[in-house]
This record gives structure tokens, sequence and C-alpha cells, in this order.
């Protein structure tokens, strides 16, 4: 189920009924960041009740367009580091919402990157340094990397032009596997780190289940289908005239590891049964 289809199915279970007691203007930048400002200025202008973000940039967008107007984010990676909220217990503005918890997740997404490769011993860590968040999830995977004795190379991805660039620094470092960090540019690119990642052989760990389904190899992460649904929840405490300032950022309670046994074959990866076995969805 889409993030979108979610949210509305969130919004049903509170007594929502589109077009009858709620009205919900659709904007989508359709991968181009540049117009995420200008979208939320426009629905600053229509004067919406309640306005919820699909991720971080568009989180900042809303931010910049309005101090008064009450901001959802359906999920952000770190809201407190990105400076949306000044604690999670209480945000303290006009913005509320899902944290993802993406930082804390990458040392897991570690350990089961060498529980199905146990010689693991060098990882590309693919990211965004312009990306707030990133920097406090690199920290993460500095600690879990030490303890498993594993060694980092951070390939920094700043747009679409230096995809290509990070895969072929990863092969020539002899990397063993990729993780990739959580980034709107690079899920908006996913086709094409799928298709280098195979064609590199190289095992990647995504942060979305979004890559194993363009043909990835696996991810661990939030469920953000079930952080959709959730924020609806916060609309309606919001337009029954709760204040953002006083209700607390939501961590996740869900999360998903998805295996693409597909994807394995192809870079001649076999997966342990015992890591199998704890997959919430197999692609066969």
């Amino acid at each position: 189920m889409g993030r979108i289809e979610a949210f509305r199915q969130g919004l049903r279970e509170l007594g929502y009924v589109e077009g009858q007691n709620i009205v919900i203007e659709w904007r989508s930048a359709e991968g181009k960041f540049e117009r995420q400002g200008e979208l939320a200025v426009e629905l600053v202008r229509l004067k919406v009740d309640v306005i919820v973000s699909s991720g971080p940039t568009m989180t900042r967008a809303a931010k910049e367009a309005t101090s008064t107007i009450p901001i959802v984010m359906a999920f952000d990676s770190d809201p407190v580091g990105n400076g949306f909220v000044t604690s999670l217990a209480r945000p303290g503005g006009n913005v509320t919402g899902l944290s993802a918890l993406s930082p804390e997740l990458s040392g897991k997404q570690l350990e089961l990157l060498k529980e199905i490769i146990p010689r693991l011993s060098r990882v590309a860590v693919l990211g965004n340094s312009a990306e707030p968040a990133n920097r406090k999830t690199f920290k993460e995977i500095e600690l879990a990397a030490g303890a498993l004795g594993v060694q980092l190379q951070l390939l920094d991805v700043l747009g679409p032009k230096d995809i290509e660039t990070a895969f072929r620094a990863a092969t020539k470092a002899h990397a063993d596997a990729l993780l990739a960090l959580v980034s709107a540019g690079l899920t908006d690119q996913r086709t094409q780190i799928v298709s280098l990642a195979l064609k590199s052989w190289l095992p990647v760990m995504y942060y979305s289940g979004l890559f194993v389904e363009a043909g990835g190899l696996m991810s661990y992460a939030t469920s953000f289908t079930d952080l959709s649904r959730r924020a609806a929840t916060y609309v309606d405490k919001i337009l029954k005239g709760r204040k953002p300032a006083d209700l607390p950022v939501e961590q996740p309670i869900k999360f998903e590891f998805i295996i693409n046994l597909k994807a394995a074959k192809q870079i001649g990866l076999t997966i342990p049964p015992n890591v199998l076995a704890r997959a919430d969805k197999v692609i066969r």
C-alpha cells in the first residue's frame, strides 16, 4: 500500500470522508526539489488548516513558508537534528509528527550485512552530507563498525551526477557491500542505483522497501506506510484544537526487513536461512 493511500486510510479510520468533512489539497514536486518552496507557499496562500509533509525537504520548505500553520511530518529521519522541533517530547513550535529513527537503525543495518556476509571488512556508505541527519547517522554507523571490525568508506552524493562516481569509487576500493543513508534524492534515483549495484555485484542495504521492490537486494527500515497512516491521527488532533507545540513527536513502532532473493541470485549471494527466516517479506 502506498503512503498516500495509507494516509487516506488513517483518515477514514478516524471518520473523515474526503469531499464531505475534509478537503485535501494534494501537491507534489514530482522529484523536482526546487519546486517544493513554491508549493509550500501556495498551500500557505490557500490558508489550509494543516500541512502534512512527506519528508525532511518538504518539512523544511513548509517551515520556511509559515510559522503559524501547523505542520505534520509524515516522517523525519532526525527531527531535532534537522532543527524542526526543540525536543521529541515538547516540539515547541508549529511542527510535530513522526520520527523514522533512521540514525538509530543504521547500526542494525550494518549488523545484518555482517550476518549475511561474514567476511565483511569494508563497507561503502552512500549518503548526502548536506542532509543534517546523515551526520548523526554516520556516527552511529562508525560505532557499530568499530564493534564489528568493519572499515567504512564515505561516498558523498549531493546530486544524481555523483551516483555513478560513487559506485566507481566503491568498486575501486574493493568494498564488500554498500549501505545507503536516507535521502530523498537517492529515493528518486532508486532505479539507477539498483541497476548500478547489480552491475557492480555489490550487496546493498537500503533504507526503504521501495528500493527492494525496484529490484534491490534488501532493506531494514521503519514502515513508512505505517507512519503515513499514523500521521492522520495528528491531523485529527490539530483539527480538534490541539497545538503542534504540545503534541510529542512519535517514534516508529513497526519495522520491516525485506529481502529480494532474485537480486541475491544475480550477484551470486546466498542468504543464510536464519536471516531469511527473520525477514518480514521475501521477494522470490
